[in-house]
């Protein structure tokens, strides 16, 4: 009986981790303070202006039109990545993590 309530409590714990993970392929990231005025044309958004602005973090468009906002390991890593990068605009990546409300918990983001 000991073991089998140790088994389930473990699988209580792990399984909300594994669930909570989503992958978004291919999505608009912006800037947090200019993703309400590019809701509409995110790929018309430039990467000079995403700089520019990146004091307020950064965030992806879903297909269903919801700002989902970077936590703050996301903004490091997609910043270092705009940085790196020859692109203007079209600015896509592939994103992984958690959503908690709004904000999108990054375990790995790829600038495309």
């Amino acid at each position: 009986m000991r073991r089998g309530f140790w088994f389930l409590l473990a699988g209580m714990l792990i399984i909300p981790g594994i669930a909570g993970a989503q992958t978004f392929t291919n999505v608009p990231v912006v800037d947090t303070q200019c993703s309400a005025r590019v809701a509409n044309a995110p790929d018309s958004h430039t990467r000079a202006c995403a700089l520019r602005c990146a004091k307020g973090g950064f965030g992806i468009i879903t297909s269903d039109h919801r700002y989902l906002k970077f936590d703050a390991a996301g903004n490091k890593q997609i910043l270092a990545a705009l940085k790196a990068s020859n692109e203007t605009d079209h600015l896509r990546v592939d994103v992984t993590g958690e959503v908690q409300g709004n904000t999108l918990k990054v375990s790995s983001v790829k600038l495309l």
